[in-house]
């Protein structure tokens, strides 16, 4: 039975993948597709909702409705997040014009390289990590007798551990506001596998994914614009965000890209000089490791300096670490700062550390699912009340991001029943991944006055675009950036979505985007294929 409802699902993917082969078509409609992509002839500006989404009362300017863009939070209005920005929004009505009028472009797909969203482009779960959620999610199958046909023995007998730390069994109940205790046992004890050092459940707090735990530690952190969080430029977009939401100012450090985006103290120093010139205390460094757009891996040597760094400044280091299992090159390894710190000696009363995992990422890409935590360590015992009253606040996190965390951190062990498959189907994600990124790398390497750095880890590319005058000039005319000018350009006559390196800052006029490495490896040559004639048009047209 189990093995028909894989080959049923390996049908269907197959299926579909025949489906989405890339074939061309010669004619297509630009007057279309610029129809789309603008509102009434006298608005050049692209629009951004689809017009399902569009207010029926579209002139806002008559309208007596209580809120208008004046009179909300002007921190929202401040707050920017590039990965799902107007491109996306694009993208996303040219997939429903597609349905109907696919004639209509020269391409039969949109291909999302915009987000770390592994399954949306086709990569499958984990088997042992989805036969413990099905046999938690609905508890009856664990007195079915076909369940043992259906499930392997070391799912069967972990669901019935997590289930019995669950008062009543209950997974649709609100758990500890921190997340359940026996979950918070088997990360802890999960980290100090990892690390070599203890970790302690109580400084475990789980969260949906770890955009919560990054909200709540500006929460924390930020109390007007004075206070100021060190961030790595180029930055993933969610702590510009949350910098901007909670009021505070975002500190820049440049990562230096000539030397495969390394993390030079000296900048450091230099910014934080800068910014206590302006008058901004600054409270946090964020650090992404592997980095987010820039996929680089920093070196233990590196780490130590980042923490004597904080330790010396009495910085909080807010360590970003959900790349941890995607590293592709044998020269580099993970290590947790946690780790770096404890082995130079540093203790709970020496340095504020909080590191953060997600389920969104590694070999697994539970996005959808919402799970992940934040380890708390270095913090008064009256500073974490106030963490835990904030997370109070949202009840807990949610049930199944919760299970998938403690999987996540605890996965099959050599023995097991579904050790050799779990093995089997991490390694086969990660090497394909790791060849995803290199085959993507050396073509856009190829492009013409293309340079990009090599992915040692995380999931994307940001290669460096050196645009021409005059595409910048045109850019400029359609008053975009001159980035989100190619991007936009790519998608019309590709389907590639891709997000603007000014999505993620970058250094002053330099010119970047972020793609991903995520769609499967069948589907990579047409998107080198689509990528290299368009760049070369690009390119013929614009060419100084």
């Amino acid at each position: 039975m189990r093995r028909f409802v894989i080959g049923q699902a390996k049908n269907i993917v197959d299926q579909t993948r025949r489906r989405l082969q890339p074939h061309h078509h010669h004619h297509h409609n630009n007057l279309r597709l610029l129809s789309l992509l603008r509102t009434p002839a006298s608005d050049s500006t692209p629009r951004l909702f689809s017009s399902s989404s569009d207010m029926s009362a579209s002139d806002s300017t008559s309208s007596s409705l209580p809120v208008s863009l004046d009179s909300i939070n002007p921190k929202v209005l401040k707050c920017e997040y590039a990965v799902r920005g107007e491109i996306v929004s694009i993208a996303q009505r040219l997939q429903d014009d597609l349905k109907t009028n696919k004639d209509a472009y020269p391409f039969d797909e949109i291909i999302y390289c915009n987000i770390g969203n592994p399954q949306s482009l086709g990569q499958q779960p984990i088997t042992f990590f989805r036969e413990v959620l099905a046999l938690c999610s609905h508890t009856a199958l664990l007195d079915e007798s076909a369940t043992h046909g259906l499930f392997s023995s070391d799912s069967i007998d972990r669901a019935w551990k997590i289930l019995d730390q669950i008062p009543g069994k209950a997974t649709g109940a609100y758990s500890h506001s921190q997340g359940i205790k026996g979950l918070r046992d088997a990360i802890a004890a999960g980290i100090e596998a990892r690390d070599g050092f203890p970790a302690d459940p109580n400084d475990i707090f789980m969260t949906d994914g770890a955009s919560p735990g990054v909200h709540m530690m500006m929460q924390l952190l930020i109390s007007s614009e004075k206070d100021g969080i060190l961030c790595p430029i180029p930055q993933y977009p969610l702590y510009s965000a949350s910098i901007a939401l909670h009021g505070g100012s975002l500190v820049p450090y440049y990562l230096d890209e000539a030397s495969g985006w390394g993390l030079e103290i000296s900048e450091l120093k230099k910014q934080l000089e800068d910014a206590k010139s302006k008058g901004i205390t600054v409270r946090a460094l964020a650090v992404i490791n592997p980095g987010n757009p820039t996929g680089q891996v920093l070196s233990e040597e590196n780490q130590r300096d980042v923490v004597d760094f904080c330790k010396k400044e009495g910085l909080v280091l807010l360590a970003d670490e959900v790349y941890q299992e995607n590293v592709y090159v044998p020269d580099k390894k993970f290590h947790s700062f946690k780790k770096v710190a404890r082995s130079m000696g540093y203790g709970e009363k020496d340095i504020s550390l909080v590191s953060f995992q997600s389920i969104s990422k590694g070999y697994y890409g539970e996005c959808g699912k919402r799970g992940g935590y934040m380890e708390v360590t270095g913090f008064t015992s009256d500073v974490r009340e106030q963490i835990y009253k904030v997370a109070s606040v949202n009840l807990c996190s949610n049930i199944s991001g919760q299970i998938l965390a403690s999987l996540v951190m605890s996965p099959p062990k050599p023995g097991d029943d579904s050790y050799d498959s779990y093995i089997a189907e991490k390694e086969g994600i990660l090497s394909s991944l790791a060849s995803r990124a290199k085959t993507l790398e050396e073509a856009l390497n190829k492009l013409e006055g293309v340079t990009c750095n090599r992915a040692e880890g995380a999931m994307y590319l940001f290669p460096c675009i050196n645009l021409p005058q005059k595409a910048i000039a045109a850019a400029e005319a359609a008053k975009t950036a001159p980035d989100a000018f190619y991007c936009k350009r790519l998608l019309n006559a590709t389907g590639i979505v891709v997000v603007p390196g000014s999505g993620f800052r970058q250094v002053p006029g330099t010119w970047h985007f972020r793609c991903t490495i995520l769609p499967q490896e069948d589907k990579i040559p047409a998107i080198v294929n689509r990528l290299t004639e368009f760049h070369k048009s690009f390119m013929d047209e614009f060419r100084d």
